[in-house]
């Protein structure tokens, strides 16, 4: 997973994160965790999109934009190399 600041690229959000599961059934299980915890544990409705799918899933939570792929995907359309400039990613494991 890595974390990108949008401060100064977009109005949309503050932070972008980038993330994979290695199959379209491990995305979608990953974002609906993630959405639940968002609303149980922090009080924030997030919209989903791409969970029919798998192979990309938008979670929408305000000011963070979480982006979940498969690898081929991810690999595929890149957005670590649009938003991301040395100084503005973090990564984590």
């Amino acid at each position: 997973m890595i974390s990108i600041s949008l401060s100064g690229k977009s109005e949309m959000a503050d932070f972008m994160v980038i993330g994979s599961g290695r199959s379209a059934r491990q995305v979608t299980a990953i974002a609906e965790k993630l959405a639940d915890r968002l609303k149980h544990e922090a009080g924030i409705v997030s919209r989903i999109e791409g969970k029919d799918q798998g192979d990309w899933v938008l979670i929408d939570a305000g000011d963070v934009i979480v982006h979940i792929f498969r690898p081929e995907v991810r690999a595929f359309y890149q957005l670590e190399k649009m938003w991301m400039s040395p100084r503005t990613a973090t990564s984590s494991v």
